[in-house]
């Protein structure tokens, strides 16, 4: 229970916080909030509805009532910091240099600890997070759901038989090509192509949504880390980073798979670590920060967080090779948030795309607006996460490309499938499958042209 401060000297009134002293929002972060609304453009749900409390500024200062005992945290409040998506699109906006990204995840694992959530969306949060971390779980799943895409015949959507709109959202955004794909083992380690001296020695995480639904990318990135002139490592005791379980509040489970991850590849051999997936290369370079009040694990979770890179940062140090064949293709170029947001990535991926021969590369209209992943925001928010995905994907075809490239997994597949909403056949990849192509000389092959 949280303790009671002094009674309020004005009132004597007993002021009771809505946080208990465990990582709550820290007081210091709050204040450098000056409320000037600089964010509120930035902010996904601020466009789309034009709510205040739904904006960052908004969200600030509930948590600032909450912390100082003058609102309760009760449904309406709570359903303010929830349907925040945590792009991180305010933080780069906010001329104060207001950490949000720290204050919501302080404010989130309150949450999970101390709200008590109604039993369905409980027992959905508590479904998701025993499947999504688990490939083998998600595998099966993914099986049960490709099965009912198949046998509901072409007259009927297997979406409308989910009994809540979160199973239909789940339903919607199960990808619908091989099955096999998505059994796949782990790709296997590479030395670098053509017989040449390894540059770098590189461990690639796989992820655990990643390596079922785009199983492909880790293929690629494998494949062209070698071209590049990498030694390519995959260790095969990897499971989840922990990068989904955080982004949700679910703070402690996300640390235990945080020091599984330090262990596995705080290999003194290896020189970078590649990671594929926006959200979760996020959360990494954050190690040092989660796990500073360790003392076990803080130093080496510092040590491991130094060499984490995204794979095109690996890919634009090194310098693309001489054997790129051209990709005469209109490419449009989708900012992962977790990548230009709270990464700060936004070159490289760029430049990568752009060393390829003859290929094109297109910006898209409101090209810093969430597509409306964000983790499991679309699974937990679904009505605002499919506006946000179809406004994406009409800013999209706008452009008029061949294909779209994103850097993580959830947004491909949140705008693969409001694409296929809108009707439209343009599809999304990695943009590591892009540069495996043109290795390739298959760009036609890549984008379903041959």
């Amino acid at each position: 229970m949280a303790e009671s401060l002094p009674p309020a000297p004005e009132t004597g009134r007993v002021v009771v916080p809505a946080f208990d002293d465990h990582d709550p929002p820290d007081p210091a972060l709050l204040s450098d909030c000056v409320h000037c609304g600089f964010c509120l453009p930035a902010c996904p749900t601020y466009a789309l509805w034009g709510e205040e409390m739904d904006s960052p500024r908004g969200r600030i200062l509930l948590m600032d009532l909450a912390r100082g005992g003058e609102r309760p945290m009760g449904p309406e409040m709570v359903a303010h910091w929830d349907s925040c998506l945590g792009c991180l699109a305010c933080v780069p906006a906010c001329p104060s240099g207001v950490a949000y990204d720290r204050l919501l995840e302080q404010t989130r694992q309150q949450v999970e600890r101390r709200y008590p959530r109604r039993r369905r969306e409980r027992l959905w949060r508590w479904a998701l997070f025993a499947v999504l971390p688990h490939p083998t779980r998600l595998r099966l799943l993914n099986s049960l759901l490709w099965a009912a895409d198949r046998l509901s015949g072409p007259n009927l959507d297997p979406r409308a038989l989910a009994p809540t709109r979160e199973l239909a959202a789940a339903a919607r955004l199960a990808p619908r090509g091989s099955l096999r794909s998505s059994w796949a083992r782990l790709p296997r380690p590479q030395r670098p192509t053509h017989g040449r001296p390894a540059r770098l020695r590189v461990a690639v995480l796989a992820g655990c949504v990643q390596r079922v639904v785009e199983a492909q990318t880790n293929v690629a990135t494998a494949e062209v880390l070698a071209a590049y002139g990498a030694e390519v490592r995959i260790p095969p005791q990897q499971g989840c980073c922990g990068a989904l379980e955080l982004h949700a509040g679910r703070q402690e489970s996300a640390l235990h798979r945080a020091r599984a991850f330090v262990a596995t590849f705080e290999d003194p051999a290896v020189d970078r670590i590649a990671v594929n997936a926006a959200g979760c290369g996020a959360m990494l370079r954050e190690l040092g920060r989660l796990l500073e009040d360790d003392h076990e694990w803080a130093a080496r979770a510092r040590a491991v967080a130094a060499k984490v890179r995204d794979v095109t940062e690996i890919l634009d140090e090194l310098g693309p090779p001489d054997d790129l064949h051209p990709l005469p293709l209109r490419v449009a170029y989708h900012d992962a948030c977790h990548l230009a947001h709270a990464q700060g990535i936004r070159a490289a991926p760029r430049r990568v795309l752009q060393a390829i021969p003859e290929l094109r590369l297109l910006e898209i209209p409101e090209g810093d607006l969430c597509c409306g992943s964000a983790g499991v925001y679309n699974l937990t928010q679904p009505a605002a996460a499919h506006d946000l995905g179809l406004r994406k994907a009409a800013n999209v075809t706008a452009v008029a490309p061949d294909c779209v490239v994103a850097g993580n997994p959830g947004c491909l597949l949140q705008i693969r499938a409001a694409l296929a909403e809108q009707g439209s056949a343009v599809p999304a990849l990695h943009p590591v499958e892009l540069v495996s192509a043109s290795l390739r000389g298959r760009g036609a092959a890549v984008t379903g042209g041959g």
